[in-house]
């Protein structure tokens, strides 16, 4: 029988000990955070499709967790200025991104990039998902219906224009889906982010816009843009007398807008777990639940790898689109 010296017996409680906090050191780490404010980088103006979902998000993640969770809005270039500087942030579980599907569009319409959505960011989770909708200025166009729009359009070719929240977002790919299958010409203007589209269309200064129907809601609530129908199969939750691209002669179009949340890569593994937990149980409280069917929107439940692989798909995807459409750089 082998027997221990006393310093043997030390040592080893020693050594026992050490690796005792060496594994729970990574539990407490992911306990304890956050311990300062989390900025949330929103590429995009505020009163875009991000933003509408991003700051009901903050503003429930900031009560649970009792830590300020603030939004960095910062517009640019279709949503690539703010995922390049998300992507360079300090990976210390203290800024995340939240993007877009326009991000999964990107790569096809930038060539040069100074980042990669799929290698410079952990996925995190799928926030939203909304139909896009196609939405007019009810002054400007007198069109009620999908049909009469399309006939309008074709029977005035490059006299209507659509605003877009940039070059090489959904919108933008939206509104050149639209022109292929319709076989028409509507001309393309690129803002900075959806708010400022929005509310040129709002004013008249646009006609048209293929808008994700979380940022477009309100406006349509409050009578100040008029929808002609949302690009999909199905009615929208919360939009259930709305008609559908499908039912309106379009069997093909649907496009949709999803948002969702990435950490810059070398983010701590805890704390990537412990917020994919946290956005996961915000998404599921009453109050976001109410919040996203007055949007327009699902609640969803892809996270880390499943999100990662949805990623993936729709980079692809995406790029098809691009070709078909021959959508390019204005």
């Amino acid at each position: 029988m082998k027997t221990f010296s006393p310093n043997g017996r030390r040592q080893a409680l020693h050594a026992a000990l050490a690796l005792a906090a060496g594994l729970a050191a990574p539990w407490a780490a992911a306990q304890s955070w956050p311990t300062k404010p989390v900025t949330i980088v929103v590429p995009f103006p505020a009163g875009g499709g991000t933003d509408a979902f991003a700051r009901p998000l903050t503003a429930v993640l900031t009560k649970e967790l009792g830590r300020q969770f603030i939004i960095d809005n910062k517009g640019g270039a279709g949503g690539t200025l703010g995922a390049s500087l998300a992507a360079k942030a300090a990976p210390d579980g203290y800024t995340f991104f939240m993007g877009a599907v326009h991000h999964t569009i990107a790569p096809s319409m930038y060539p040069n990039l100074d980042y990669d959505l799929q290698a410079d960011f952990i996925p995190i989770a799928l926030v939203s998902s909304v139909p896009q909708v196609i939405v007019v200025h009810p002054g400007k166009v007198k069109a009620n219906t999908l049909g009469e729009f399309i006939a309008y359009a074709k029977a005035n070719p490059g006299k209507l224009n659509y605003g877009s929240a940039g070059n090489g977002t959904s919108h933008h790919l939206a509104g050149e889906l639209f022109k292929l299958q319709t076989k028409t010409f509507i001309t393309h203007i690129p803002y900075r982010g959806a708010g400022p589209a929005l509310q040129d269309l709002i004013a008249g200064q646009v006609d048209v816009m293929f808008d994700g129907l979380g940022s477009s809601s309100g406006h349509i609530k409050g009578g100040r843009i008029k929808p002609l129908a949302v690009a999909a199969a199905k009615p929208a939750p919360g939009f259930p007398d709305l008609p559908t691209s499908v039912s309106g002669g379009l069997p093909t179009y649907e496009v949709s807008s999803w948002y969702a949340l990435w950490a810059p890569k070398g983010t701590p593994p805890e704390v990537v777990e412990r917020m994919t937990a946290e956005v996961t149980k915000a998404l599921n409280t009453p109050e976001l639940k109410k919040m996203w069917n007055n949007l327009g929107s699902e609640t969803p439940t892809l996270t880390g790898k499943a999100f990662g692989t949805f990623v993936d798909a729709e980079v692809k995807r995406w790029a098809e689109v691009v070709k078909a459409s021959g959508a390019k750089l204005q």
